[in-house]
Parts: C-alpha cells; structure tokens; sequence
C-alpha cells in the first residue's frame, strides 16, 4: 500500500514538472524571452507558486529544463547512416540545425541565453555538463574521419573541435541577434565547417569536403529569403 501511494505522488509530481516544462516552453515562444517570473510559470502551469521552486529549485533551472526537454538528439543522432566519417558529421550537423530551424520563435531567445555569459557560472545555459558532452561528441567524430584516413592525424582532433565550436558560436550568435536569416542558417554554418576541415584533410576527404563547399556555396548563392526582419548590427561594438 505504501509502495502504491508513493507511485501515485511521484506520477503526480512528474506531471507538475511536465507542466511548469511545457508552460515554460510556451511563454518562451510568444515572449522571445528567456527572463520569466516564477509567477508568470506558475500561473500558465495552474500550479502554486511554490510549486515549480520546490521541484526546480530556481527560474534558471526552469529554463534548462527546457532547454533539456526539448532536445532528443542522442537518440536521432544514433540513427544516422552515412557513407563516411565526414559525411556522418554533416548529417549530424543538418540534425542538429534542424532543431533551430523548425522553430526558430523558441530557439532565437534561448540560444541568445546560451551565448550569455553574465550568469554565475558564465556559461549561460551551456552548463560544464552540457559544453563536456558537445565537445566529445564532435571529437569523436572528428576522430574517426582520422582513422577513415579522411582528416590528417596530425592535426590534434580537440584543436579541430574547439576551431568549429568558435565558429559555430559565432554563427549561432549573429543567427539568435537576427543578422543571419533562418534559411542560410545551416549552409552558413555548414559551409564554413566544410573549410575549416578541408585545410586539415587529406587528398581522399579534400574531395568529399569540396563538394559539401560547392553545395553549400550554392544553397547561400540562390538563397531567396527576403531580408525582411533582419538588422543590419556590428558584433565587433
């Protein structure tokens, strides 16, 4: 009986998460903003306000929920099949894009939260955790192009790695402040991928990288998005 009754309140404490997540979720999208009350959660989720500090902790935490919530990218990622180690790095780069890109009223604010660096632990969103699991995962993949003989190996993977997570930050960031338009988002980045990487491959990877070049070179070439929206902003000011 007691094993039952504490079934029933941790059923009934995971669907009061799934709601403040869900609640926290929405008002993000309509508000493009990250910085909610507890309040503003608490009532969209038709709970106390106690509720969502005593299963969350923090209004931060709320968010990172979110953030956590709203990503099943292990999984898909494990799905992919690819020709090789480079092409399986351009799919996982298209996946993870796909995300921003589906729904870009939700990922903009949270992405510019991300790239904050004036929270306590100064790294935002991107917890140690969260920054740990994305380099091993692009190392790795960076590794085995090493090992198809597509990569040089004597280019360190980690410094490989860490050039593409500048860039992509970049990216990302000028894409969250609204400079870069969601359609060029993924041949932008990609792109720029494409050329990091074909300055460490070998004569076999340099092919398969030139024509991931030319395609992306293509895509932004006749990309028809109007510029309707976009500001025209200095990120060096």
């Amino acid at each position: 009986m007691q094993a039952d009754e504490t079934g029933k309140r941790e059923l009934a404490k995971a669907e009061r998460r799934s709601r403040i997540v869900h609640a926290a979720r929405d008002l993000i999208r309509e508000t493009g903003d990250t910085n909610l009350s507890m309040r503003m959660i608490a009532k969209r989720a038709d709970v106390s306000l106690a509720t969502p500090y005593n299963l969350f902790g923090s209004k931060h935490a709320v968010v990172l929920a979110v953030f956590e919530d709203e990503r099943d990218f292990a999984e898909r990622f494990s799905r992919l099949k690819a020709a090789n180690a480079i092409e399986r790095l351009f799919d996982a780069h298209a996946l993870a894009t796909s995300y921003f890109t589906d729904d870009p009223d939700f990922y903009r604010p949270l992405w510019r939260a991300l790239l904050d660096a004036q929270g306590g632990n100064e790294t935002g969103l991107a917890t140690p955790e969260r920054l740990e699991q994305n380099r091993e995962a692009w190392h790795m993949l960076l590794e085995a192009a090493q090992r198809e003989g597509l990569l040089d190996p004597d280019v360190p993977a980690d410094l490989l790695e860490r050039t593409l997570s500048f860039f992509a930050n970049g990216v990302m960031l000028s894409w969250a402040m609204g400079v870069l338009a969601t359609h060029d988002l993924r041949p932008s980045s990609a792109l720029g991928y494409a050329m990091v990487l074909r300055g460490a491959a070998t004569d076999q990877g340099g092919d398969v990288l030139m024509a991931h070049i030319e395609k992306y070179q293509t895509m932004l070439r006749h990309s028809s998005e109007p510029a309707k929206g976009r500001r025209r902003v200095s990120l060096g000011s």
